[in-house]
């Protein structure tokens, strides 16, 4: 499946010298523990009534995200994945969670019940 180029809005110029600008994806870089503002809450809407611990806001590179989501499942002993910019780790580890992103200087906060 080819990823097709977003030309937003140019349907045609009549002028011969016209190029194109394509938007160009900033490539995020990841901010240092200390900086990043991490969100722990669980989660059961849409999941068949089954409870997941959600990590959001994290702001950085989708590689950095895969590791700390696999660092975080190894730790828990459990399943997840990560997806749409979060860690989805199965089953309610949020204080587990918080105490390990602290450890590794992470800035954490609980957010819902």
């Amino acid at each position: 499946m080819s990823k097709k180029k977003n030309i937003s809005g140019i349907m045609y110029s009549t002028d011969p010298d016209f190029q194109f600008q394509y938007e160009r994806e900033e490539i995020q870089e990841t901010l240092p523990p200390n900086q990043q503002n991490l969100k722990v809450q669980l989660d059961k809407k849409q999941r068949g009534g089954k409870m997941v611990t959600l990590v959001t806001e994290f702001v950085g590179t989708e590689q950095d995200l895969e590791t700390l989501g696999k660092m975080l499942k190894s730790k828990c002993g459990v399943g997840g994945t990560v997806k749409d910019g979060m860690i989805v780790i199965q089953g309610d580890f949020r204080d587990r969670i918080m105490a390990l992103l602290q450890s590794l200087n992470y800035k954490v906060k609980k957010v819902g019940g």
